[in-house]
């Protein structure tokens, strides 16, 4: 018995060291998704902001140009943001959500989150989520 208890205790502690770091690989995989779709759009580049995203949101605006007009009348703190900062990311079901806070360009802070879906190809986009305008200075 006791050396099934240590058996047990030693499967468990090489476990979690090994479920932490991927769950911080997944976490700076999918920022890193998000913060390159920022950067296209900054450079007013849809065709890149557009690998971001998943098929379904392709599928749903067909085209860069219609994705990239939605993306600027709809979301203009995401399409010419001035910072951004990385909140908590968290799992919804199985359903990964990054929450990022964005400060356009009158310096109005907003809160987003992030639907990611993970693909054979690496993480994409599949939602964004508008939470709430929170003010200056925060």
């Amino acid at each position: 018995m006791r050396s099934f208890l240590r058996a047990t205790a030693f499967s468990v502690a090489l476990f979690l060291p090994l479920q932490a770091t991927a769950q911080e690989g997944a976490e700076t995989a999918i920022q890193g998704v998000i913060s390159d779709q920022f950067d296209a759009f900054l450079d007013e580049d849809v065709n890149t902001a557009w690998t971001y995203a998943s098929p379904t949101i392709q599928m749903l605006f067909r085209t860069p140009e219609n994705f990239g007009a939605m993306v600027r009348n709809g979301y203009p703190m995401v399409w010419a943001p001035t910072e951004t900062k990385f909140l908590e990311l968290r799992d919804e079901d199985g359903v990964p959500w990054q929450r990022v806070q964005v400060r356009d360009a009158a310096g109005q802070y907003h809160v987003l989150d992030y639907k990611m879906v993970e693909t054979p190809d690496g993480w994409l986009i599949d939602a964004v989520e508008f939470i709430e305008s929170i003010g200056v200075g925060v």
